[in-house]
This record gives structure tokens, C-alpha cells and sequence, in this order.
């Protein structure tokens, strides 16, 4: 445990930015597995709208800073991959 206030309130500052991007991430994660799994199982139209839930929500994250745009463009680019990859 820190014994200088700084650090004090800074731990507290960490744990409160901490929360708060748990949020936005587990969003993320949760849409893209979700787009992920309904890709495999074949439907198109819900494949579509799933994935476009994903991107928004990794846009989100990007947007917020919880993840880097690189790797939210990264991810969004492997979705659109296997999402046209199922429509062929």
C-alpha cells in the first residue's frame, strides 16, 4: 500500500479508469464472439447484423481509448474477412 498521498489518489484514479474500461472492453469482446459464433453457424442476415454490432462496439472501445485503433481495426478487418469469406 502507498504511503504518499499521490500515489493514494492516483491508485484510486487507476481503479476508477479500470472499472470503466472493463466495460467497454467486455462490450467489445462479447459482440465479437457473438459475431464470431453466428458466422459459424451460417446465417447471413444475423451474421451481418452482428458483426456491424461488433464494429460499432470496437469503434467504441477505439474511440474511448480502452483499446488502440490498430487493433480495433485489425479485429473489425478478420471479421469483415470471415464474414464475406461464409458469404462466397
Amino acid at each position: 500500500m502507498a504511503n504518499i498521498k499521490s500515489q493514494i489518489k492516483r491508485n484510486k484514479q487507476n481503479q476508477a479508469a479500470r472499472q470503466r474500461n472493463r466495460v467497454y472492453r467486455g462490450a467489445a469482446r462479447t459482440f465479437v464472439r457473438k459475431a464470431q459464433s453466428s458466422i459459424k453457424s451460417g446465417s447471413a442476415d444475423t451474421a451481418q447484423a452482428d458483426v456491424a454490432n461488433a464494429i460499432r462496439a470496437l469503434d467504441k472501445a477505439a474511440g474511448k481509448g480502452v483499446i488502440h485503433k490498430k487493433n480495433a481495426a485489425r479485429r473489425k478487418s478478420r471479421l469483415m474477412a470471415r464474414l464475406n469469406a461464409q458469404a462466397k
